[in-house]
């Protein structure tokens, strides 16, 4: 359950890495330096969670989820590990501890603020969805049926390969609201794009067969 509050540590290891983790997404990590094979081990123990951070060439941001543990697929004779990991709670970082080799957090957990979302704006999103993920992956989404309503955003950002700032913005508001309308209004811009360079690529591809 997102939302537990008073369970959750207010300080946490956190692990910057180019990538944005997004509530209910499922995150694959190799975890081969020392300290984080370490931070992994200890969270393991304690069956705690660790912050994930997007790296950014000045720093970090300050907005992150937690990533929980849910399995180790690997590991490896030197020590190195694969697991899996889904992301569940967004949080804000609010101090960085840096004496330590991984960075620690002082954090402040992000709640969503309860607004109704417009059920034209959804309805748009499914398909504009649909539409961009049939034109990236050649396949119709299958993970739409277990989208719950206030849940629609992420498993969308989640999915599509969008740009890591675009997913970061999608982090950081906070209504089911927003969200929706932010990647409408992304995806109303991007499907074109998809559909010139698919017509492209079928073009370049075309040798004689055409379309069944």
């Amino acid at each position: 359950m997102i939302g537990l509050g008073p369970m959750r540590p207010d300080r946490i290891p956190l692990f910057p890495l180019n990538v944005v983790l997004l509530p209910g997404a499922e995150l694959p990590l190799h975890i081969f330096e020392p300290r984080y094979r370490q931070m992994v081990k200890d969270c393991l123990e304690d069956n705690s969670e660790f912050g994930m951070l997007l790296a950014l060439p000045n720093g970090v941001a300050r907005v992150g989820c937690t990533a929980e543990i849910v399995d180790v697929v690997k590991r490896y004779d030197d020590g190195r590990m694969d697991i899996l990991t889904t992301g569940r709670s967004p949080f804000r970082a609010v101090h960085l501890f840096t004496e330590n080799p991984v960075l620690v957090g002082q954090v402040d957990y992000l709640e969503d603020r309860e607004v109704p979302a417009d059920a034209r704006v959804r309805r748009e999103l499914v398909e504009l969805f649909e539409a961009c993920h049939t034109l990236i992956f050649d396949d119709y989404p299958k993970h739409l049926d277990c989208a719950s309503a206030d849940g629609l955003s992420y498993v969308v950002a989640a999915t599509l390969p969008m740009e890591l700032l675009w997913k970061q913005q999608i982090l950081e508001l906070r209504t089911e609201s927003d969200r929706q309308e932010r990647l409408v209004a992304y995806l109303r811009e991007w499907a074109p794009h998809l559909q010139k360079a698919d017509a492209m690529r079928q073009r370049a591809g075309g040798n004689g067969h055409g379309l069944n």
